[in-house]
């Protein structure tokens, strides 16, 4: 079972992964944040029924893991995790639809790939730099600057929930788990405990100059290996949504044996 420790251990794993130095690592947050957006709709843009044309594009996240010199457990804990919802959306396709486990395993990929290319662009870009790519490409600052605040109010929630869950646990050594009738008691005091250590954060902000913009500094510089990476996976992606792959790859092996 997950506990609160275990959440923010997994928060601020995907922090270091995210202050790597790989190649992928240094490219420009600008870059990462066109390519996966640029797979995540090529991806969606498949017939419901697609299977073997998907096949090919595992390739990206498989190349992105290898290049980025990414762990594949923390990658695949995540996907595990996020494939009870997709079962749960998807299982009912058969009831519905003729070739309802066609539709199921063609949403589980697709989910999967989508799910997978967005992991790896937070395990790749920190959010800083992520939030300066979302500016560069237009999102009203209003948007960014919640983003932002929300991430590190999920931190500040985290770290107060395992203190809470770590002093409760301390005072009932034998109890598994928090009883049911401290629940609204304990959520009470971890909304007012993170709420006021919120508070003083923002404090220091303002104490800092903060004034409602979140100043990203000059960002990084667009390089030549920017725009090769940019422009190849553009290429392939139009490839390989042009051109169902494992279908040729099929008939050329029955012409061969044949």
């Amino acid at each position: 079972m997950s506990t609160p420790g275990d959440s923010l251990f997994d928060l601020r794993q995907l922090e270091d992964l995210a202050r790597g130095d790989s190649a992928i690592h240094r490219l420009h947050p600008l870059t990462k944040l066109l390519t996966t957006l640029g797979y995540i709709m090529v991806v969606i843009s498949y017939d419901r029924y697609a299977i073997s044309p998907l096949l090919p594009l595992i390739f990206y996240p498989l190349l992105v893991v290898l290049w980025a010199d990414l762990p594949f457990t923390p990658l695949g804990k995540r996907l595990l995790l996020g494939l009870p919802l997709i079962v749960g959306i998807g299982i009912l396709n058969p009831f519905f639809d003729p070739r309802g486990w066609l539709t199921f395993v063609s949403f589980a990929l697709r989910s999967l790939l989508t799910i997978s290319a967005g992991l790896l662009l937070v395990m790749t870009t920190s959010m800083d730099r992520l939030a300066y790519a979302l500016r560069r490409v237009g999102v009203p600052r209003i948007f960014v600057l919640q983003l932002l605040l929300t991430y590190r109010y999920i931190a500040v929630l985290v770290e107060e929930l395992a203190r809470m869950t770590r002093a409760y646990t301390l005072r009932a050594p034998g109890q598994k788990g928090i009883q049911r009738a401290a629940w609204g008691s304990f959520a009470g005091q971890l909304l007012l405990r993170t709420y006021d250590r919120a508070q003083r954060v923002y404090d220091a902000m303002l104490l800092r100059g903060f004034t409602g913009e979140y100043h990203m500094g000059r960002g990084d510089s667009w390089h030549r290996n920017d725009a090769l990476y940019l422009l190849g996976w553009a290429v392939w992606m139009v490839g390989a949504r042009s051109v169902d792959l494992p279908m040729l790859v099929g008939q050329w092996l029955m012409e061969r044996m044949g």
